[in-house]
């Protein structure tokens, strides 16, 4: 077990700060980088320690404290701790920044579905101070540096473009004539079940209703004519991951499949840290949503939000023929 580091008082006698960050982590050296990161931001520190030492108290937490945790590993007693704090946290108003790594996503995101959370994948420093920006930024009446202006247009660019999606989505639907969300439903499989692709049952969804989903190999090829593009121009051109995410969904529920975050961050073709972001977005614009396992309360998957179902049914039935056509 990693030494605990000292601990700090909380910073109330700092300007417009009336909390602080407390940082939780088990590799001393990331340990280190949180702490100057969050001094450099602004924040006094709260408490500084190893994983656990995570306050088990429902009064552990204080309101507008942001708690960095770095999470590289999803053991059962990790993930029971970060469970409990997911409810303290939605109970006090602190907000949480938790860095993983790809191979515990999975079960870090399923664990982590009341607070929502920023969680970020192998981050860099530079993602962590983003991370912190927009934490700040969610906290009511405080006066801390602004982002630098790059970040700033980032994080802008990120929530106009989703809001933008949003509304052509809405659009597409009463335009193409799409039933109403009441019409249709998305649900685990009955006993016996066995899709095209089908592994375990849990892992299924059934589409019901006279739904027109379009055909799974017709989606799944545009996505291959689109990732061929990386071959010829810099990816970062095409860094926008919002209509990879869609079609990729659309194809999993055409298949009658569940996608987990791990498999969608691939699919978005971007780093993990960035498509999380824009899954998150796109969850809090009413695009996506968060689908739990009945089965394995350490799984979830996402899916496709009934309005986005129908904008992408109808999108995919206007086009008709033309679909094969597109990149």
């Amino acid at each position: 077990m990693a030494q605990a580091d000292i601990r700090y008082e909380p910073a109330k006698d700092r300007v417009g700060l009336p909390c602080g960050v407390a940082i939780y982590a088990d590799r001393p050296y990331v340990r280190a980088e949180m702490r100057d990161d969050a001094e450099a931001a602004g924040f006094g520190l709260t408490a500084c320690g190893a994983l656990a030492e995570l306050p088990q108290a429902d009064d552990g937490l204080a309101p507008g404290e942001v708690v960095l945790l770095d999470c590289p590993a999803a053991d059962a007693g990790t993930l029971a701790a970060l469970c409990r704090l997911d409810m303290r946290a939605v109970q006090s108003g602190a907000q949480l920044v938790v860095s993983t790594t790809v191979e515990a996503l999975d079960a870090i995101f399923a664990c982590l579905d009341q607070s929502n959370p920023q969680i970020l994948v192998d981050p860099s420093r530079a993602e962590r101070v983003i991370a912190l920006g927009r934490a700040l930024a969610d906290i009511p009446n405080l006066r801390v540096r602004d982002l630098s202006p790059d970040d700033r247009l980032m994080l802008l660019r990120l929530t106009e473009q989703v809001a933008q999606i949003a509304d052509r989505l809405d659009t597409l639907c009463h335009e193409g004539g799409a039933r109403t969300s009441s019409t249709w439903q998305v649900e685990a499989p009955r006993r016996g079940f066995r899709g095209a692709n089908a592994t375990k049952p849990r892992d299924r969804l059934v589409p019901v209703g006279n739904l027109a989903w379009p055909d799974p190999q017709l989606v799944r090829q545009i996505i291959r004519q689109r990732q061929a593009r990386a071959r010829f121009f810099d990816a970062a051109l095409f860094a926008d991951p919002a209509w990879d995410i869609l079609l990729d969904l659309t194809a999993a529920h055409a298949e009658g499949a569940r996608v987990s975050v791990t498999s969608l961050c691939i699919a978005a073709g971007v780093p993990p840290t960035t498509a999380l972001r824009w899954i998150t977005q796109m969850t809090e614009a009413g695009l996506l949503q968060r689908m739990e396992d009945d089965v394995d309360r350490r799984r979830a998957f996402i899916g496709l939000a009934p309005r986005a179902a129908e904008a992408m049914i109808a999108y995919f039935a206007e086009l008709g023929g033309e679909a094969g056509h597109l990149v």
